[in-house]
């Protein structure tokens, strides 16, 4: 099921320049997605950032693979 991360990712031009982040937080959607895929587990991610939710993760990667799906129809 799909996260609605419109709710959890927030994008201000004056923080950490412009980049998705997280509910308003400094910590941005690459940031979650360099953790993971250096080989850093999604539990490991929580403990280094209690402030962070399991759903902030899923939220992520919802983002980027909607980021991703959409770049793909504008090239066609």
């Amino acid at each position: 099921m799909a996260i609605d991360y419109k709710k959890r990712i927030t994008i201000e031009p004056g923080k950490r320049g412009g980049k998705p982040c997280i509910r308003g937080m400094r910590i941005t959607v690459y940031d979650i997605l360099e953790y993971l895929a250096s080989g850093m587990k999604e539990e490991e991610i929580l403990d280094d950032f209690p402030e962070l939710k399991k759903e902030d993760i899923r939220a992520s990667l919802q983002f980027a693979a909607d980021r991703e799906r959409k770049l793909t129809k504008s090239s066609l």
